[in-house]
């Protein structure tokens, strides 16, 4: 193990952090994303630091193939636009960059600053952002260069020992950012890292925080969760903890009391679970496991183009307060009258796709028709 020295306020040499060899954390480099080793050499030969930061490192540490990869450098998100064409600036609270291959994003940030305001894009040094991470096992750098982890928290110890532990005190770090509360309960149930008994109380006592997160992100951290791998056992876990209540309601009020569709749910997303290896689950398809076992129809209703409708309009309602894009419910309405045994209508012109709820239907052109309901 090499150690990283820097200097305190006397100006003495003190350790500041441990550096992990190749033949010591053993990280296979075939694992890591070539588009994000791509991005690290050409800031470094721009003369920056750059490193993967974050869940990946975790993942690679125990052996598990990441599904996102980020990077964290000291360059600011303007250089890293000027960088890479196929790239955004998003954020305002604190601005990152979006680096797009395809459909696959891989997201660049700027060191944060441990200062006061160090969210609203005051940047720092390395030093500085290891102290603005969640979690221990999320604060870990890894350098493909030198193939070194730089673990300046002890964070590599609380992976090999199953530990969660918090960076930010337990009295604000929820309350900062509430959607810690899902990452939390993620990491634990993808890593097998024990909650603490104090970490435990205070997510229950902040569930209801919740549900007053930005719907696109609560959407994010939903298709993360579903296309993990995992996602049964984390929403067990949401629901043991208080927190699925406040994530889908609807489909929680649902679920609770009926043994049957509460089974259902769960068996849905386990099933989804086995095969979400195999590369053919889409986002549309992750929408159809979360609410078909909670969506019924009237037995007589005739498949019609606004049956259609009214199912989507419902579906929508049923994944409030997510805002999934408007084609990736269609896609899913249509996969759920399929599993249901239903043939679903023609798609309508394309003038008016995705309109489904400012089209009314023409008088005459249903028998009997309703909406999809949930009991």
């Amino acid at each position: 193990m090499l150690i990283r020295y820097g200097t305190d306020s006397k100006g003495k040499r003190v350790k500041i952090a441990e550096i992990y060899t190749a033949d010591e954390h053993k990280i296979d480099q075939s694992l890591i994303d070539r588009e994000a080793l791509k991005i690290i050499r050409r800031l470094r030969s721009s003369g920056h630091e750059a490193y993967l930061v974050g869940g990946a490192v975790r993942d690679l540490l125990v052996g598990k193939v990441p599904k996102d990869f980020d990077i964290a450098t000291d360059a600011l998100p303007r250089k890293v636009k000027n960088l890479f064409r196929n790239s955004r600036i998003i954020g305002r609270r604190f601005r990152l960059v979006h680096v797009f291959y395809g459909e696959k994003i891989i997201e660049v940030s700027t060191f944060r600053s441990n200062e006061p305001g160090g969210e609203n894009n005051v940047y720092g040094s390395l030093e500085d952002d290891v102290t603005r991470r969640d979690f221990s096992l999320n604060a870990l750098y890894y350098s493909p260069k030198e193939e070194w982890v730089l673990d300046y928290i002890g964070g590599v110890k609380d992976i090999e020992n199953k530990k969660m532990r918090s960076l930010i005190p337990l009295e604000t770090t929820f309350i900062e950012d509430p959607v810690r509360l899902i990452r939390a309960i993620k990491y634990s149930a993808n890593t097998d890292c024990t909650i603490p008994f104090k970490m435990k109380r205070s997510i229950k006592k902040f569930a209801p925080n919740i549900a007053g997160c930005p719907s696109s992100r609560l959407t994010e951290e939903i298709f993360k969760i579903l296309q993990c791998g995992n996602s049964a056992g984390i929403f067990n876990k949401l629901e043991y903890f208080g927190i699925f209540d406040h994530l889908l309601p609807v489909i929680y009020q649902t679920i609770k009391d009926d043994r049957e569709k509460k089974e259902g749910f769960y068996n849905s997303l386990k099933e989804m679970d086995d095969k979400i290896g195999s590369g053919q689950i889409t986002r549309a398809n992750m929408l159809a496991v979360l609410v078909e076992p909670v969506i019924d129809f009237d037995k007589d209703l005739e498949v019609n183009q606004p049956l259609f409708m009214d199912t989507y309009k419902e579906m929508k309602r049923i994944l409030t307060p997510l805002t999934p894009p408007n084609h990736d419910v269609e896609v899913a309405v249509r996969n759920i009258f399929k599993a249901k045994g239903l043939k679903p209508p023609k798609r309508p012109r394309k003038r008016y796709a995705g309109r489904y709820n400012s089209r009314k239907p023409r008088a005459g052109t249903s028998k009997k028709s309703g909406p999809a309901i949930t009991n």
